[in-house]
């Protein structure tokens, strides 16, 4: 027998789709038309296709749905596998399928370091937090559930946060301080406190629905960079349920071929208006990976990104944001969250490079990053390929978790050169390759006067010519 939520959802989806996509007019066969649509739809698509590429690899390839998988050690100068990793926190990730029935997180009371939960949608966007900003240092259990999801709270669940879409990215960041003996251990315990249930698994009812077995197309980057990314554009259109504020701009899309879970074929289309469209997409990636200073601002030689990343409020209509966000750096947090200054210049303009000069960055008490009581601050040092480069110390990142030496006025100064400044600074000292380099300041966060206007760290100056 098919169940009564079934069937409501058949009839809410095929009412809406015969309402808005089955009235739709033939493909065009205007040339000029195709290039403008292609062009939008592309922007708009962009983000959902590489989060479609993640899944695909992450939990798709591997049957891996709906259970965490977790680091166990921080990433260092043998990490080659993302640019700019970050030395401060390991994950536990999962991709959730909530097509059955919500998914229930369980997370432990974490008092003593930054601990965050992010969930995101099949847009990309940031549409809920839990952890020491979110809700607070005590235990938290949250659920998540789908967009169609009409059932009763159960006791005990703190937070319900709803996603517009089928499956949602979940990240969890535990904070580790590397140089504390010991300590990576306890945040793989805290990790180990870290449950994913489903709904029937945490209440003891069993769902009494069953979905089919979803028949993902396999992502093949070549057709994603063709016309036929229109196919994986409408299967995930059919895996979420299109904002009332969206259905008009997706309707328009409908003259390339775009619609929930409409079949593509780039045979369909004439010629002419295949090529129109694979041009367009062209001119979309440039608009997408050269933003300009959409995506932020440079000062005193460091690169301060705006708000380019949130829930659907904040990015609502802002495509080529979220394109290019998504191209710079899929998944990443609110500024609220985390905020992520990088510094590519000296005083002078010129590009950091310790093989000819040593550097000194220095903050007066009032310069200090602005971070709240529960986060903390940050510096990660780079080599010219964005990875990290062994040291002597063994340390690839400084800030105020560090044994740092301060002046009797607050002050800090940080050396930041490839040999020693000398016993008496090497508490200060962020080892730097012997090259070319750049540092990326990460607050953990942020205060809220860091933001408004956005923190800009003091300039970084010359303290010599190396010998």
């Amino acid at each position: 027998m098919v169940s009564k939520r079934l069937l409501m959802l058949c009839l809410i989806f095929l009412t809406a789709f015969s309402t808005v996509y089955y009235s739709q007019h033939d493909l065009t066969t205007d040339p000029s038309e195709a290039s403008a649509l292609a062009k939008d739809a592309y922007i708009f698509a962009y983000p959902m296709l590489e989060n479609y590429r993640t899944m695909y690899v992450e939990a798709v390839s591997t049957e891996n749905f709906n259970k965490f998988t977790r680091t166990e050690t921080l990433f260092g100068p043998e990490s080659k596998t993302v640019v700019r990793p970050n030395n401060d926190t390991i994950y536990s990730t999962a991709w959730l399928d909530l097509r059955a029935e919500p998914l229930v997180v369980e997370l432990p009371a974490v008092s003593d370091r930054y601990f965050s939960l992010q969930l995101v949608d099949m847009y990309t966007h940031n549409f809920a937090y839990a952890g020491s900003r979110a809700t607070g240092t005590g235990s938290v259990t949250v659920m998540i559930a789908g967009p169609y999801w009409e059932g009763e709270t159960p006791s005990g669940i703190d937070h319900v946060f709803y996603s517009e879409g089928d499956y949602v990215y979940c990240v969890i960041r535990t904070a580790v301080n590397s140089e504390k003996p010991g300590d990576l251990q306890r945040v793989i315990e805290i990790q180990q406190r870290c449950s994913l249930l489903t709904l029937g698994e945490y209440t003891g009812i069993p769902c009494p629905e069953t979905v089919e077995t979803e028949s993902f197309p396999p992502f093949d980057q070549t057709v994603a960079d063709s016309a036929g990314f229109i196919g994986y554009f409408n299967f995930l259109l059919g895996r979420l349920k299109i904002h009332p504020s969206e259905e008009a701009l997706i309707q328009s899309f409908s003259r390339i071929g775009v619609g929930p879970d409409k079949t593509f074929d780039p045979a369909e289309l004439a010629e002419p208006v295949r090529e129109a469209i694979e041009s367009a997409m062209t001119e979309a990636r440039q608009a997408i990976y050269h933003p300009g200073t959409t995506m932020g601002s440079i000062t005193n030689g460091w690169s301060l990104p705006g708000r380019i990343f949130g829930n659907r409020e904040r990015m609502q209509g802002l495509y080529l944001i979220r394109a290019s966000a998504a191209h710079i750096g899929l998944y990443g947090n609110d500024l609220e969250e985390a905020y992520y200054p990088s510094c590519y210049f000296d005083s002078d303009g010129e590009p950091l490079d310790t093989s000819r000069f040593n550097y000194v960055i220095s903050f007066s008490k009032e310069e200090l990053p602005p971070v709240d009581p529960k986060g903390f601050w940050s510096i990660t040092m780079y080599d010219e390929n964005q990875f990290m480069v062994e040291n002597p110390l063994n340390r690839y990142s400084i800030g105020d978790r560090s044994d740092l030496t301060y002046g009797e006025d607050g002050s800090l100064i940080l050396y930041l050169q490839h040999e020693s400044p000398g016993a008496d600074k090497e508490s200060n000292w962020l080892p730097a390759p012997d090259g070319k380099f750049t540092m990326t300041l990460r607050i953990y966060i942020p205060s809220p006067e860091g933001l408004d206007p956005l923190y800009c760290p003091p300039v970084v100056r010359k303290a010599g010519a190396v010998e």
